[in-house]
């Protein structure tokens, strides 16, 4: 697969490279030269969850039943 470098030293990585690697917008990725010479395109993150989207998670694991008086009495001082 071939892919031109725009100005600005931008490349677009073609999609069967970015559906292999799993690649998304905002997904991080390093280029490594390895002895040989040749440069290998790895991924190194993908994109962040939003915090709604984790703290939605992290409710829906609560099994202790309280009340909100319950909880602010646990954060206050005796």
């Amino acid at each position: 697969m071939r892919a031109s470098i725009a100005s600005g030293g931008r490349i677009t990585v073609p999609k069967a490279i970015r559906d292999y690697l799993g690649l998304r917008a905002g997904s991080t990725v390093q280029f490594v030269r390895l002895p040989s010479g040749d440069i290998v395109l790895r991924r190194t993150s993908w994109k962040r969850k939003s915090a709604s989207v984790v703290t939605t998670r992290l409710r829906r694991r609560a099994t202790l039943r309280m009340t909100t008086e319950e909880i602010m009495a646990l954060t206050r001082d005796k």
